[in-house]
């Protein structure tokens, strides 16, 4: 903890949202948290956490993962933060403020910070029970409570971004919803005319009722005073048992206005270009409660975020200035792609517009222009893959004629501008206002050859994300420019990629590894025994294809034997000690008392440590190479299987108990998860898969943490992949909506198949997915739209996988020669490993680590009770 001393200076912060904590980061690089004691009040009960996202919590994201910061964070800087302790007022003259504690704080420095607040148009039954609002996680959490207490229809109140992600929240909640604008088109400020229908054929498809151009006059509520229904301005009525109004914010300034600070005609408190208030040099006010010096409320992050550093940089006593910002905006609402950029309404004297519209493929694109030709801005919905480029062109006259940009690829005429066309002024990053210069910099002057890397010099590509593929292809174009040619080959065996290996294994047909070796290695490897990085890719591309290509399905047999892992060599986890975990498949996490029984009776007669995994099956530590088939065998005798705990394959499938006994399931996650589970296993692929199906949106199963995940709707499946939990957590990204069973089915083998062809070797499918050209909606175009058409392939070496499947454990037990492997000592086949054994704890076993070192185990060590070792 760094501590400031006792006569610092004490800054005060009130509210702790987004800009806020951007704001105590500000002051920590600048050193100040070390110069000043910096206090923040809190009105909200948690700390800072990303209300951009905050949709995502009914999409599995917990409360947790949403937070911005963290205890150490605090701590180091020696911040006090005092939540649920919110300011009601400011002394200015004596420079003191008060909190709703009665706490008195003096301060040298106020920053306020305070946000808005939604605004709830005064119409008569706005405040009756079944009324919300939707903007903290107080609010999504009451939201959920009252949507899952039998509502059945919901309506929002405003069309705009908050409003779109309320109506899918209501509608994954299973209610029916409506969804209702003053204006005349969704998302007013953002698109046009011809971007909100647009806009609207594809929120209507989703199943969503919308009406635009009418106002709500009434909350009608029934006998008991909640709510019922809604009364509109053309005289229409709507059936609702909830109503969220989502119909803008408003500056939170009365703070401001009650200690005689000025604030702007229509709210925010008046700062100059360094962010103080205009009546004290001591106030500063940055965020959505602050009226820049150029006139306007800004109601997004991203100049938050300069306002905050521009705060932090005068209190520093830096240069620095914020006159205005960018309100470029790229959204997935409803899975519609939506971006505006620069001047999107034309409001420029004497601008153009180039517009392309195909109703049929829901793709609007237009852009703004001046009379040479300078892009202005523009409307993009249906399709955003340009917006990075073209918003970093907004200024600019782009080097293709503007028409050419609008057009989809491939038709006659289009044209794609890469990132490599931008000067180097343009602004790449504009929640950090990183320029192309500064990223080209980090490549050529800071050694960074991936966008973490640059992310981590420059911050670009930390903040909404919109970026990133910009950022890729800018430090590839970079690394290429400078003459740095890495070898994409797979090890010094093969110049070729794993995708490549996987091609030529496809095509022809190839079984064996030295057959592919000596064909299509190196010219120094040819005839040589290849290498541990190679052995187990291909070993791992021929199982995964052998019932298309014609080779053994069994992992073990012949030449692959030699070429697999260290676990997979005895179809076990090797642990520490040189013993082996067994882990039978429990399918969906359901199993029977019988089941249970079985599993007990065998850990307690070899005298394993038995322990309930992350994944709902139950693990068995301890075993010898040599028990390992005498327990299969009393497994599968009792219809177990191998669960592939070993092997770089499906591992589960977690399951909720769904619809079948859970009050809030909408569909039966355990059958699904069962299906799901035996169609998948033993699949081989470059790393271990892992998948939940959650029954319901509160996600119990935590499906988004997995490389495929299943949460049910009212009306089918949601299918999200690219997930991952571990070191580099990832939350799997929206796939399709509300699929079919079979519908479901299909998405999932053409996936896993895709990501089998193009992974890279041990590449997880959330690193594959953020790395493959073009990332989710490449993904999406190929397994959803088949672009590349090769769904029905994709389909069908899945379905061969599924009609050759067969059980490792069983295919061992039924062939002597198999069973011959599994022996401590070749030459002494009944001899046990001396030095594996094991102590007492806990009333079960733990290994016996000192006994590695000395290499021999004390007879009087065998513990009493246990089974011969």
């Amino acid at each position: 903890m760094t501590a400031a001393p006792k006569t610092a200076p004490t800054l005060v912060l009130v509210g702790h949202g987004m800009v806020g904590q951007r704001f105590l980061e500000e002051l920590a690089e600048r050193g100040l948290t070390a110069t000043h004691r910096v206090v923040v009040l809190c009105e909200e009960p948690r700390p800072a956490y990303d209300r951009v996202a905050l949709t995502s919590y009914f999409t599995g994201t917990s409360v947790d993962e949403l937070s911005l910061t963290d205890d150490a964070f605090i701590d180091a800087h020696g911040i006090e933060l005092c939540l649920g302790d919110p300011a009601v007022a400011v002394d200015r003259a004596a420079r003191r403020v008060t909190a709703r504690s009665g706490r008195v704080l003096r301060y040298d420095t106020l920053v306020l910070a305070t946000g808005s607040y939604p605004f709830v148009p005064p119409v008569p039954g706005s405040d009756a029970e079944g009324c919300f609002v939707y903007r903290t996680i107080e609010d999504l959490l009451a939201i959920e409570a009252y949507a899952t207490s039998g509502a059945a229809v919901g309506a929002v109140v405003g069309g705009g971004l908050l409003g779109l992600e309320a109506a899918g929240a209501l509608q994954g909640l299973g209610l029916t919803t409506h969804i209702v604008e003053f204006a005349p088109r969704l998302m007013p400020a953002q698109v046009d005319a011809g971007g909100g229908a647009a806009l609207l054929r594809a929120v209507e498809e989703k199943g969503l009722s919308v009406r635009t151009g009418v106002g709500t006059q009434e909350i009608v509520t029934g006998p008991a005073g909640a709510v019922t229904g809604m009364r509109l301005s053309d005289g229409s009525e709507l059936d609702a048992d909830m109503v969220v109004f989502s119909a803008g914010v408003r500056p939170r300034d009365q703070l401001a206005r009650d200690c005689g600070l000025s604030v702007g005609e229509r709210g925010g408190i008046a700062v100059d270009e360094q962010g103080r208030t205009v009546d004290d040099p001591r106030v500063f006010a940055i965020g959505e409660c602050a009226l820049a010096a150029d006139g306007r409320v800004y109601g997004l992050v991203a100049p938050g975020y300069a306002q905050a550093a521009t705060a932090a940089a005068a209190i520093a006593r830096e240069e620095s200035a914020f006159t205005g910002a960018d309100q470029s905006t790229r959204l997935k609402l409803l899975g519609v792609d939506v971006a505006s950029f620069g001047d999107a309404h034309g409001t420029t004297e004497g601008c153009l517009d180039v517009v392309y519209s195909d109703a049929r493929s829901g793709l609007y694109k237009k852009l703004v222009v001046g009379r040479d030709g300078t892009l202005l801005g523009g409307v993009l919905v249906g399709d955003a893959e340009a917006y990075g480029t073209l918003r970093a062109f907004t200024g600019a006259v782009p080097p293709v004629p503007p028409e050419s940009l609008v057009l989809p690829s491939g038709a006659d005429g289009g044209a794609r501008l890469g990132p490599s066309a931008l000067p180097d002024t343009a602004v790449v990053c504009s929640c950090h206002n990183v320029t192309k210069g500064t990223v080209r910099a980090a490549v050529t002057g800071h050694a960074c050859t991936t966008v973490r890397e640059v992310g981590t010099c420059t911050k670009a590509g930390t903040g909404c994300g919109s970026c990133v593929k910009v950022l890729g292809r800018l430090v590839t174009d970079e690394l290429a420019a400078s003459g740095v040619r890495a070898d994409t080959g797979l090890c010094g065996c093969f110049a070729q990629t794993r995708q490549e290996l996987y091609e030529i294994v496809l095509a022809l047909r190839l079984t064996g590894y030295r057959q592919l070796l000596d064909g299509y290695g190196r010219e120094e490897a040819r005839g040589g025994d290849g290498c541990e990085v190679c052995k187990p890719v291909v070993a791992s591309v021929i199982a995964s294809l052998a019932p298309t290509i014609g080779a053994s399905g069994y992992v073990l047999d012949g030449e692959q034997a030699a070429l697999q892992d260290s676990n997979d060599h005895f179809l076990a986890n090797l642990q520490k000690n040189g013993s082996y975990s067994v882990v039978p498949r429990i399918p969906g996490g359901e199993i029977t008392p019988e089941g249970l029984i079985v599993i007990g009776g065998i850990a307690r007669d070899f005298g394993l440590y038995t322990k309930i995994t992350g994944g709902q099956r139950i693990d068995m530590f301890g075993a010898r190479v040599e028990q390992l088939p005498l327990i299969w065998q009393r497994l599968v005798d009792a219809g177990f299987e191998s669960g592939h705990a070993y092997g770089k394959a499906l591992r589960t499938v977690k399951s909720c108990v769904g619809q079948t006994w859970c009050r809030y399931g909408v569909q039966d996650s355990v059958r699904m998860a069962i299906s799901l589970e035996l169609r998948y296993r033993g699949l081989r692929s470059p790393h271990k898969l892992k998948s939940a199906v959650s029954g319901c949106a509160r996600e119990c199963a935590e499906a988004r943490s997995k490389d495929f995940g299943v949460i049910a709707t009212a009306t089918g499946w949601n299918l999200y992949v690219g997930g991952n939990g571990g070191a580099t957590p990832r939350h799997a990204d929206l796939l399709a909506q509300d699929v079919t069973d079979a519908g479901l089915v299909r998405l999932i083998d053409r996936f896993l198949m895709f990501y089998i062809r193009t992974a890279d070797r041990l590449e997880r499918t959330s690193a594959w997915l953020e790395r493959i050209p073009g990332g989710l909606d490449h993904v999406r175009e190929v397994v959803v739209d088949d672009s590349l058409g090769i769904g029905e392939e994709l389909e069908s070496l899945m379905a061969a996988h599924v009609a050759h499947y067969a059980d490792e454990w069983a295919s061992t037990l039924a062939d002597p020669d198999r069973l011959a492997r599994f022996v401590s000592f070749v030459n002494a086949p009944g001899t046990p490993d001396p030095v594996v054994g094991f102590v007492p704890e806990r009333d079960q076993v733990k290994p016996d680590l000192p006994l590695l070192s000395i290499g021999l185990r004390p007879a009087q060590d065998v513990l009493e009770g246990s089974a011969p070792r």
